[in-house]
């Protein structure tokens, strides 16, 4: 028999973690195959930790890893791919904004058809914030404009895929992580499910815009070179106007002999570059971070505790 492990990353979940795990039981009470849910607290300051004990200690099919500090998202979905051992593994959120009754469809999907991957897509916003939607939308758009690795529009980290894929996944050990690119950069074949927008089952979202926006720059320099070659152009773009401006200048000084006239419109030229370049010096530094902490060799997580006696709680290390 088959066994499918379930990756639930959970920050501050203590009110969604019961009714999670009720709707859980459900489901797998319906498949044939046995399963293990694995339960990441990513430092969470409320009660998840406890909860996540109490559902081990009534269900031994619940594990739990604890982190030392909140680490984020990509580091628990990270650090349940590499306990998983099931021969499908699955990546869920909590809060049932990804559906379980999805996945007998999703496991049915990579038993009996030529799939190595099955995620989904939201084909609706609703009851998204209109602002939040709309950056969104041209988030997906922009990237795939600029990045090799497609990017569904609308995707979730709501996905089944097999053994294969999870260990091609976990090959790509950076400690910058943004999964919709990794999972679309290994490549293997996904077929994709559209459902509509689900609310919450308890608590709020930890999603702000900033943390958003913050999480949408890891996308875009993890899997585009295209700004870099952006400041380059508009490097050569103002270098070529700034020579034909001094052109027009001397012409005009020779011509009608007025050096000084226009001081107003030279000192918001020279606002304009300044602000170019220190455009281009920001792009620069964002890959130049990303490098830096990529040669620090930093653990992704560390783990505080977990669910597994005797097991290591020293830091994972790639």
């Amino acid at each position: 028999m088959d066994k499918i492990s379930i990756i639930v990353p959970c920050w501050n979940e203590e009110a969604a973690l019961p009714i999670y795990y009720k709707e859980m039981s459900r489901i797998m009470g319906q498949m044939d195959a046995e399963f293990e849910l694995i339960f990441v607290d990513d430092g969470s300051a409320d009660k998840t930790l406890e909860e996540m004990k109490k559902l081990h200690e009534i269900d031994a099919r619940c594990r739990y890893l604890s982190f030392s500090r909140n680490f984020g998202k990509e580091a628990a979905i990270y650090a349940g791919l590499t306990h998983a051992e099931g021969d499908y593994i699955a990546v869920m959120d909590v809060d049932l904004q990804d559906p379980p009754s999805l996945l007998p469809e999703m496991y049915r999907i990579l038993k009996e058809e030529d799939y190595d991957s099955v995620a989904t897509r939201r084909s609706t916003r609703a009851g998204e914030p209109v602002i939040r939607s709309f950056l969104a939308r041209q988030f997906y758009h922009f990237i795939n404009k600029i990045s090799k690795t497609e990017i569904v529009d609308g995707a979730r980290d709501y996905r089944l895929m097999n053994r294969k894929m999870a260990d091609a996944v976990l090959q790509m050990s950076e400690y910058n992580r943004f999964s919709k690119g990794i999972f679309g950069w290994v490549g293997f074949k996904t077929k994709w499910l559209d459902f509509e927008n689900v609310e919450r089952s308890a608590g709020e979202t930890k999603w702000s815009v900033w943390k958003l926006f913050r999480y949408s720059l890891e996308g875009i320099t993890g899997f585009s070179v295209v700004p870099l070659a952006l400041a380059s152009v508009l490097g050569i773009l103002f270098c070529g106007l700034s020579a034909l401006v001094i052109l027009v200048i001397i012409i005009r000084t020779l011509v009608w002999g007025d050096p000084v006239s226009g001081w107003p419109s030279m000192a918001c030229i020279v606002f304009m570059v300044s602000g170019v370049q220190l455009l281009c010096l920001g792009i620069l530094g964002q890959y130049l971070s990303k490098t830096y902490l990529e040669t620090k060799h930093r653990p992704i997580y560390l783990l505080r505790e977990s669910s597994e006696e005797g097991e290591t709680h020293a830091d994972h290390k790639r």
